[in-house]
């Protein structure tokens, strides 16, 4: 076992002493980066860069040659498992993604299989432990999956969608059919998550995209409900280490109190939360991730070094406090922006881990 150089995110996530807030970010490997553009060009399509461990190792390294990130985070896509369980992704020019065989009634939903992660998926496992091996120590790595209400949202529309009206149709007319789903979904996540665990993730995220779409009661029993199961379900440790669990709901603020009772390590928390008003929530049950706007990244080095400076003061002192953005980093934002917040925030929160 190759002992990590810089542990400061795992430390960070069980809230263990830091000597600065460590900082990673949503698609740190994207298409804001000009040699990301490059290497999917010679992959010739985004599958083939997704499902080519020595591709996807290229790219999830690539922010690492540019920034001082704390933690690296496996290039993949949450829509892989579906694909797994044989709906037959594709991506359409311009359209985002798409489902071949969507799953529309019980019938469908009788006829998944639940993958086996080392065979259907084995091309992620590979670059897992491809990764794990060039890495060489230099940050953990993190896994990741789509939560079950996520992954259904996509298999059910059969893509991207505005309004979800087949899935929360299925939702509130086919309720048993929809439970189904996500229960095979949920043990198809919790042994996708294990086998990454076991290949070498040193920790792991779920990210509930699409919770924040659902009410109040409806959120708390078709979607966390499943991220509990996962959780509980989770290899905890591995290579004689601790791996933590984060969860993340867009749009989540609600439910935070809700989701730490779930007996994750972390909550990731979008940019609509007050990030001083969640610790106060959540108190020390578990640690944060978060929040930034992605959308500062568009403004000046000056600004992005306030925002920064503002969501620091708001977590206050003390570890727990992993430095992210509120989502995903934008596929316009310059490098350069990029640069100037992983330094605002090593610079800057060093006084209050002292």
């Amino acid at each position: 076992m190759t002992e990590l150089k810089n542990d400061r995110f795992l430390k960070a996530l069980l809230r263990e002493p830091v000597d600065m807030t460590p900082v990673w970010m949503m698609r740190q490997a994207g298409r804001y980066l000009p040699e990301y553009r490059a290497t999917r060009a010679r992959a010739g399509d985004f599958l083939t860069l997704c499902k080519t461990p020595e591709l996807a190792t290229e790219v999830t390294l690539q922010p690492l040659e540019r920034f001082p990130l704390d933690a690296a985070i496996l290039f993949s896509d949450i829509l892989t498992v579906p694909d797994a369980m044989g709906l037959g992704l594709y991506f359409a020019e311009g359209e985002g993604p798409n489902f071949e065989r969507p799953v529309r009634n019980q019938a469908d939903i009788d006829k998944l299989p639940i993958p086996d992660p080392e065979q259907e998926l084995r091309y992620v496992m590979d670059g897992v432990r491809m990764i794990r091996a060039a890495l060489d120590g230099r940050v953990p790595l993190i896994g990741f999956s789509g939560s079950p209400w996520t992954l259904a949202t996509y298999m059910v529309e059969g893509g991207t969608s505005k309004d979800f009206a087949r899935v929360k149709g299925m939702l509130f007319d086919q309720p048993q059919a929809m439970h189904a789903l996500l229960e095979k979904v949920s043990s198809t996540v919790t042994a996708y998550l294990n086998a990454q665990i076991a290949a070498g993730a040193q920790a792991v995220m779920v990210f509930d995209t699409w919770g924040g779409a659902l009410t109040s009661r409806d959120y708390r029993e078709f979607s966390l409900a499943y991220m509990q199961r996962i959780v509980e379900g989770l290899s905890r440790q591995h290579e004689g280490q601790r791996v933590p669990v984060i969860l993340f709901t867009k749009g989540g603020a609600l439910w935070l109190e809700a989701m730490a009772d779930t007996g994750c390590d972390a909550l990731g928390l979008d940019w609509t939360s007050d990030i001083g008003a969640a610790r106060t929530q959540v108190g020390d049950r578990v640690a944060l991730q978060g929040n930034m706007d992605p959308a500062v990244l568009y403004a000046s080095p000056e600004r992005i070094h306030a925002e920064v400076a503002t969501i620091l003061e708001s977590y206050g002192a003390g570890s727990g406090h992993v430095f992210n953005l509120g989502h995903g980093i934008h596929p316009q934002i310059a490098p350069e922006h990029a640069a100037a917040f992983v330094e605002a925030v090593h610079t800057l929160s060093t006084p209050y881990h002292r």
